[in-house]
């Protein structure tokens, strides 16, 4: 006890406790602005259930030890009773009893207000089999509940990047050159396992990485067969989402992925069961691929259409691994994968915040594009994720003016911006070309 006590857990809790805005509050509110009901989805831990009590006046818990058991009944029996309350009402873990959808469903179609439910809820369904979900969700809900996909903090989110170049702005072309970032690439590294996780934030060292690390260990031991309730060895899981860690930021099939446990990790694995897995993670938000942007160009150059599989937070991959902040920086180019994962993770929130999508590039050709920001009017900006040095700065910048030359400009726009996106940089800066190159420091949404 005198150990926590020289730790000063107390005011580690007391720091962990206090809210931090997310983007995703004013998304979940503006959802509720002309929806009935709002889903609010994403990998365990990340802050939905936080987030939704910042703005629900009333809060149904069904995995609470102390409620949960009452309120599943009560579900079951008389819904109309366990969902009257003031409105927003969270229905935290929803899934605990699937029948509860089609009951928001219902009610949100006899009142036929706004901002009714939010529902919530681990990204890990209940123990039942699919055909028992089937039979319990008669209804998708489209027209009445909106879905909204949270993930861990942006490194703006949690304080860690300054917000001085924002994506808003650089749609409206505003120039932005000359905005600095204090973060160097021992920062960045520790951010990668730290990950965003709210649970991570005050902390620092091994205590930081430990929200990854449990995470990494509920994902092999319970949460991949939770799924869809079918039983999965542990020790294959590891060797898959290891092997995913190394492969991470690829398009690498499930006969790849196969092969690379069975030299790496496992002695025996079909193919079959890589793709069941990774179809598993999938689902619980551990992975999340990244669609191919296929826009009109000048040449018949055949653009490859499978998305990029990246992990929700590169942290997860770093625990996987067993690595640290120190030996990740001793690997630059094993520091670049793991970069570009994190980058990628606060583009997709950024864009998401604009009301776009994010999307990646590559042709048969072997050009390629890390990433595409795209909004719902058909603006876009060209992304590259570098590590930064004067070479990867120079090859990124050859891609997007490659790409740039091949885009159609009689059949739609040429992009917003370039960028070169890099982990260190003390500053913002254009080149000669007119694209920015900007340290991951600077950015905000």
């Amino acid at each position: 006890m005198q150990v926590l006590s020289a730790l000063g857990f107390d005011i580690i809790f007391a720091v962990m406790k206090k809210y931090r805005k997310r983007i995703a509050d004013s998304l979940l509110l503006e959802k509720l602005s002309y929806m009935g009901a709002v889903l609010v989805r994403g990998a365990k831990w990340c802050g939905k259930t936080t987030t939704a009590r910042q703005i629900a006046r009333t809060t149904v818990l069904l995995a609470d030890s102390k409620r949960g058991a009452a309120n599943r009944q009560l579900a079951q029996q008389r819904p109309d009773r366990l969902l009257a309350g003031t409105y927003p009402l969270l229905i935290d873990e929803w899934q605990e009893e699937p029948s509860l959808w089609d009951a928001v469903r219902s009610l949100v179609d006899e009142i036929g207000e706004r901002g009714m439910f939010i529902l919530t809820g681990s990204a890990v369904p209940p123990q039942v089999d699919e055909e028992d979900a089937r039979r319990a969700i008669r209804h998708t809900g489209t027209g009445r509940i909106a879905r909204l996909t949270m993930r861990p903090m942006t490194l703006w989110e949690s304080g860690d990047a300054n917000g001085s170049v924002s994506f808003s702005d650089l749609f409206k072309g505003i120039d932005v050159s000359g905005a600095s970032s204090k973060l160097e690439l021992e920062d960045i590294s520790d951010l990668i396992c730290r990950g965003g996780w709210p649970g991570a934030m005050g902390l620092r060292g091994q205590m930081a990485r430990g929200p990854a690390r449990e995470y990494f260990e509920a994902i092999c031991e319970t949460d991949i067969s939770r799924v869809d309730d079918t039983l999965r060895d542990p020790l294959r899981v590891r060797g898959v989402i290891k092997s995913l860690a190394r492969l991470q930021g690829t398009q690498s099939s499930a006969s790849v992925i196969c092969r690379d446990v069975m030299a790496n990790d496992v002695a025996s694995l079909t193919e079959d069961t890589v793709y069941s897995y990774l179809k598993a993670l999938t689902k619980i938000f551990v992975t999340e691929d990244l669609e191919a942007w296929c826009p009109n160009l000048r040449c018949k150059t055949p653009i490859r259409t499978t998305a990029t599989r990246y992990f929700t937070d590169p942290s997860i991959a770093a625990a996987a691994l067993g690595i640290g902040s120190d030996e990740l920086l001793g690997d630059l180019p094993t520091f670049g994968l793991f970069f570009e994962t994190l980058a990628i993770r606060d583009l997709r929130t950024y864009a998401e915040q604009l009301g776009g999508r994010l999307y990646h590039y590559h042709d048969k050709s072997g050009l390629e594009c890390d990433a595409v920001m795209r909004l719902e009017n058909g603006e876009y900006g060209l992304i590259e994720v570098k590590t930064g040095g004067d070479a990867l700065i120079a090859k990124g910048c050859k891609s997007l003016k490659a790409l740039s030359a091949k885009i159609d400009a009689t059949k739609m726009p040429q992009p917003s911006f370039k960028m070169v996106l890099t982990a260190d940089g003390d500053f913002a800066y254009r080149n000669d070309d007119g694209i920015l190159v900007c340290p991951i420091g600077c950015l905000r949404g």
